[in-house]
């Protein structure tokens, strides 16, 4: 057993990595319980169904939990709302973000890359943004820092990473949200000779993914702008595994900058690295809600289901893949 996966007394009520396995609990139960509807159509009741489960596992967890990004405002939502306390009470005073349902369309059509993710970090790790879109890029692990840069066009983002990848820009894989805001960054990314992945929804799951595919698996680079609640969330799987990430807060109207000033934002063209965005010790999880390129979806099995999970510690850099089997309960006769 490696020195820092040692086993911690935990007297300052910091986090350790029992709880990151039982963060892999809420992931697990959120990702169960939405799989039942997959397919069926439903996106509310999908989403609702893993909001429920997750809200009440978390219930359960030695926690003194604060959601910091969550489902959406109080008055948006009844379980996970920013601001919402959750947990025993008993425990280490942790900051949360959640996606109970990272992928509702996905699941209610049967697709891929639906996740169940969460994330804690100690009070105020988390940025925590205004229900609005982001502009994003991220990359995985072992490149020059710096490699990629937000402001740059995609032509020179693509050439310095082939470079650092010892690859012709023919060979890397981009992965961009299919939607016709980013009609013209497709354009782009194919005149440069790259190949193109698109996906209809889950780009936690692809940013996460850079750093978690293999040749033909994973994207090399995720692109393109889509949820900043979501961006928060990918920072913190990146920041574990050792990835690079940048985005800026994609702010549309007067009122979507009142909210960011409500929330103490000011400098609206901050472009935010990993750092900004979640600071400190963070541990990630998800659960696949169906299959997809990081992990696999929930499978029903003769007397049960399983699951497919990754874990992760900023501490460490400890990564985990996790296979479990939940035993169907018998119904009493």
């Amino acid at each position: 057993m490696a020195e820092h996966d040692a086993p911690q007394d935990n007297p300052d009520g910091r986090m350790d990595r029992n709880l990151a396995l039982e963060a892999v609990r809420a992931t697990e139960c959120a990702a169960l319980a939405s799989a039942r509807l997959m397919g069926h159509g439903d996106e509310r009741a999908a989403d609702q169904a893993a909001i429920e489960a997750m809200h009440h596992t978390l219930g359960f967890i030695g926690i003194d939990g604060v959601i910091a990004v969550g489902e959406g405002d109080a008055g948006e939502t009844r379980l996970l709302h920013s601001g919402e306390r959750i947990g025993t009470g008993a425990g280490p005073s942790v900051d949360i973000a959640v996606d109970a349902l990272e992928g509702s369309t996905i699941v209610a059509r049967g697709g891929q890359n639906a996740l169940s993710v969460i994330a804690f970090a100690g009070q105020g790790g988390f940025l925590n943004p205004p229900r609005v879109y982001m502009d994003k890029i991220a990359v995985g692990p072992d490149l020059p820092a710096d490699v990629v840069d937000l402001d740059a066009p995609p032509r020179d983002n693509l050439s310095a990473l082939a470079a650092a990848k010892g690859v012709a820009v023919r060979d890397l894989l981009v992965c961009i949200l299919d939607r016709p805001r980013h009609e013209s960054l497709i354009a782009e990314v194919r005149a440069c000779g790259a190949r193109v992945m698109l996906i209809p929804d889950g780009d936690v799951s692809a940013a996460i993914a850079t750093a978690h595919g293999g040749p033909d698996v994973g994207p090399d680079i995720y692109l393109g702008t889509g949820g900043a609640a979501e961006g928060v969330l990918a920072a913190a799987a990146l920041k574990c595994a050792g990835g690079q990430m940048q985005g800026r807060l994609r702010l549309r109207s007067e009122a979507e900058r009142t909210a960011a000033m409500r929330l103490g934002i000011v400098d609206f063209d901050h472009k935010y690295g990993i750092a900004d965005m979640v600071k400190g010790e963070v541990m990630f999880a998800a659960t696949g809600v169906t299959h997809g390129a990081l992990l696999q979806g929930v499978r029903r099995m003769p007397h049960g289901v399983v699951t497919h999970s990754v874990v992760m510690r900023s501490k460490s850099g400890t990564v985990r893949y996790i296979t479990a089997f939940h035993q169907q309960r018998r119904r009493e006769e």
